[in-house]
């Protein structure tokens, strides 16, 4: 009875916490760091696909290099067995504490999720579309920008809400680092004892990853060709 009055307990903090307008308002508010939180995101995902996405493009389109791609994919996959709260302990130890460490270890744990969706959906164009891309004359480079890269482009934005949705949710661990973003009120929730505040701050971010979730998943559907729709709606009701 007793644990049961301390989780309604905790539970009306949240509410009380986030009820409080001077919780939103101000440098420390909610706004204000849900605005670094994801200006945190972006610079991760875009350092992360700097790199990622042309190399993936690279891989798919070279069909000589197909070991060798295979290689490095499975390398980079290595990666993500890499705890994205131990890249920014070493970070830090290495002088680099804050947002600048959280924003590394993001694009670390970014990069093979975005390096195996670009290698996927330029691999998996049919090659009788390239042939006969190729046999109309065009470059290898111009294959890619007005073939391969167009029909890759439901996997590119699969990849990337995944990857979006996923640094959003990990973003929070800067504060462990000294840094910003909405794990700032949960840090500091723990350290003053207050878990309805750090209830509260762990529904601010799923609500985020929520709704940050549904704007990409249109954004995949109006990128996403019809026909590409239709088919993969016929899979599924075919399983």
């Amino acid at each position: 009875m007793a644990a049961w009055e301390g989780r309604m307990n905790v539970i009306d903090e949240a509410i009380t916490w986030l009820n409080d307008p001077l919780n939103w308002s101000g440098p420390g508010g909610i706004w204000a760091l849900t605005r670094e939180h994801l200006l945190m995101t972006l610079a991760a995902v875009l350092l992360a696909s700097v790199v990622a996405i042309p190399l993936g493009i690279w891989l798919g389109h070279s069909h000589r290099l197909q070991r060798g791609a295979a290689t490095v994919i499975v390398a980079a996959n290595t990666t993500r067995a890499l705890p994205t709260l131990a890249i920014i302990i070493i970070l830090a130890t290495a002088g680099l504490f804050g947002d600048t460490a959280t924003v590394i270890a993001a694009a670390v744990f970014a990069f093979p999720v975005l390096l195996s969706t670009t290698f996927t959906g330029v691999r998996g164009v049919d090659p009788a579309v390239t042939d006969a891309a190729r046999g109309m004359g065009m470059g290898g480079g111009r294959v890619v920008g007005r073939v391969e890269l167009p029909l890759a482009v439901p996997y590119l934005a699969a990849g990337l809400r995944t990857t979006i949705v996923q640094v959003v949710a990990t973003i929070p661990l800067a504060a462990l680092a000294g840094g910003g973003g909405l794990g700032q009120i949960i840090s500091l929730g723990f350290g003053t004892q207050r878990y309805g505040q750090v209830l509260a701050g762990g529904v601010v971010v799923a609500v985020l990853c929520l709704l940050v979730d549904g704007v990409l998943a249109l954004v995949q559907r109006a990128v996403t060709p019809a026909s590409v729709r239709a088919e993969s709606r016929a899979a599924a009701r075919a399983v």
